[in-house]
């Protein structure tokens, strides 16, 4: 697929970013990759299914995306956008280290393309709604009979069985749903959202576990198996310990703002200049505080605030004595005290702010990377560090359709004429016609 020409605007500001981000660094030549010979065969879109298998991707697994002919993921159509992407920022985010192939799924040559694929694959990861797969003929059971070592994982909205199976889910229904919301924001308003897709990350993150371990069964037993991971049964697991809180004290958590309901002083206080939070978990750390850090020494001694229910019973004057003296000096004068006091706590950021804090930078959590347009373009890591099999190094998300010939040479052994046979059937969809230039590089390489 040829490439479109970048936006000059996106081109000025990728210039004007470079002094902000290090260059990635490349691993080490000939070291392994922990998924190496891996192969997944990717029908998911938006968020939840397609950041798993990015994950997976960085591991090394050798990803296909499965996208509808000019349509492609719906997911590409969230802003901001950049032609040279075909999508935006958001897909570039969760769709990194993939090839796509383009295969109109309502013509035989189509589906036939993509059953042979699956007859190829270690894995599957599909987030139709329920139904779909089976009515393509590309379900669990169909695909058992040509590949019965294959994994196939399923993430759905609320399970693929029983009453709720027809329902579709997003994020934010699952973030209100569980009662997620219910627990964040202040007391005297309704619950806010999580502006990040904590719930579609998460839900991503355990696929990912999930898949992971089904391939480690495989290896004693010699089977595959179906895995399936439900947005809305991995949202409860996100409210955390405060099921059991509600079911221990028939109580529903109270929206405690910025401040912890479970221990005191844990919240925000503010310095001169700016913000910062405090996490004051257990009494030896509130012994530390007062005494090496606010000169408060008599609150150590003081039996009114000797234990965790003490001071949570007296919160409101534990905070204000404490943000009595944080207000007289700057963020930069508490941080270097707290620090060396062994407090937990941080400064509250923005977005920007955070991906340029000297923490990011050492960790080199978002880097440059090349782009053929472009020059170079951000990009977020993964939180794993592999001492021996070093994560596969960061390739742009792909275009629709980008490696459709390279794919169907590299898995499937076709040859050109093959190619454009399908093609002409409409196996790419409407009106579509393979690139030659690109079946003879398929031809002579099998690299991404």
């Amino acid at each position: 697929m040829s490439s479109s020409q970048p936006s000059v605007g996106l081109k000025a500001r990728i210039d004007e970013l470079i002094a902000d981000f290090p260059e990635h660094q490349p691993r080490p030549a000939g070291a392994e990759l922990a998924l190496q010979g891996i192969r997944i065969v990717d029908f998911t879109h938006y968020i939840a299914g397609p950041f798993a298998t990015t994950i997976l991707a960085d591991m090394g697994a050798e990803v296909v995306k499965i996208e509808a002919p000019q349509r492609g993921d719906d997911f590409r159509q969230y802003p901001p956008m950049e032609p040279a992407f075909e999508g935006g920022a958001p897909f570039v985010w969760c769709n990194r280290n993939k090839r796509s192939i383009a295969l109109n799924l309502k013509s035989p040559e189509g589906l036939a393309a993509a059953r042979a694929l699956i007859a190829k694959a270690d894995v599957v990861v599909e987030n139709f709604s329920t139904g779909v797969m089976k009515r393509l003929g590309l379900d669990y059971e169909s695909c058992l009979i040509d590949n019965p070592r294959l994994i196939f994982c399923s993430v759905s909205a609320y399970g693929r069985d029983g009453r709720f199976a027809d329902r579709l889910g997003f994020d934010p229904i699952a973030q209100a749903e569980s009662g997620f919301i219910s627990m964040n924001g202040y007391p005297d308003r309704e619950g806010v959202r999580a502006l990040s897709p904590v719930m579609d990350i998460s839900t991503a993150m355990m696929a990912c576990n999930a898949i992971l371990g089904a391939l480690f069964a495989r290896t004693r037993t010699g089977k595959g198996q179906s895995v399936e991971v439900a947005l809305f049964d991995n949202a409860v697991l996100m409210t955390g310990y405060a099921p059991l809180q509600q079911l221990f004290s028939g109580k529903e958590p109270v929206r405690p703002g910025n401040t912890s309901p479970d221990s005191c002083p844990s919240g925000v206080f503010y310095a001169q200049d700016r913000p910062f939070l405090i996490n004051s978990g257990n009494t030896q750390i509130f012994r530390r505080l007062v005494t090496q850090v606010v000169g408060l020494p008599h609150l150590a001694s003081d039996p009114a605030y000797a234990t965790n229910k003490d001071r949570l019973e007296r919160r409101e004057e534990v905070f204000a004595m404490l943000q009595e003296v944080f207000g007289r000096e700057p963020w930069s004068h508490w941080q270097e005290r707290l620090r060396e006091a062994g407090i937990p706590c941080g400064v509250l950021r923005t977005v920007a702010e955070a991906i340029r804090s000297p923490e990011a930078r050492e960790r080199a959590l978002v880097t440059r990377v090349p782009h053929p347009e472009l020059g170079w373009v951000p990009n977020v890591s993964l939180p794993i560090r592999y001492s021996d099999t070093p994560l596969a190094d960061p390739v742009l998300a792909p275009r629709i359709g980008e490696h459709t010939n390279r794919v169907l040479v590299d898995w499937l052994n076709l040859d050109e004429a093959s190619i454009r046979s399908m093609a002409e059937a409409g196996a790419f969809g409407a009106n579509a016609t393979p690139d030659g230039s690109d079946t003879t590089a398929a031809l002579q390489s099998s690299n991404c």
